[in-house]
């Protein structure tokens, strides 16, 4: 999906939830739509001060909460890093796939993945209230 409509999809959720996607959070939004890959908080910031020189850690990991709660990004937890989630307009389970070598990250949406962990869980009693699973091996590309 092009990152102009992208945009225009998230400017909608904004609109119909009452947030405010403001210019900062846009920028944000835009350099993780250009990646494929994880990114990391600094690295965004980095990249963030090339057009807001004033930009600080607490600019950039205020629009990474931001987005995160509209559920428009994941976090990837084991990599420490960012990525934009392109289904953002619904909820859905989340399994990511994280290539050891080039940091590429692939997102499924499998159902019974998330069935199956909340039946399981259901048995111990405990009741899950957000799942993202991370799977780390090797790309297609990587393993040729």
């Amino acid at each position: 999906m092009n990152i102009e409509l992208l945009v225009s999809k998230a400017k909608l959720v904004c609109d119909n939830k009452g947030a405010r996607f403001t210019p900062i959070r846009e920028k944000v939004f835009r350099l993780l739509a250009s990646k494929q890959g994880g990114v990391g908080a600094y690295d965004l910031l980095e990249e963030l001060k090339l057009t807001e020189a004033g930009a600080k850690p607490a600019t950039i990991y205020r629009a990474l909460d931001f987005l995160s709660e509209l559920g428009f990004i994941h976090k990837i937890e084991s990599a420490n890093a960012f990525m934009l989630c392109h289904h953002f307009d619904h909820i859905h389970p989340v399994q990511l796939l994280i290539c050891d070598t080039c940091g590429h990250v692939d997102e499924l949406h499998s159902s019974i993945i998330s069935h199956e962990l909340n039946n399981l869980a259901a048995e111990k009693g405990f009741i899950v209230s957000a799942q993202t699973i991370e799977a780390h091996g090797q790309c297609e590309k990587c393993k040729q």
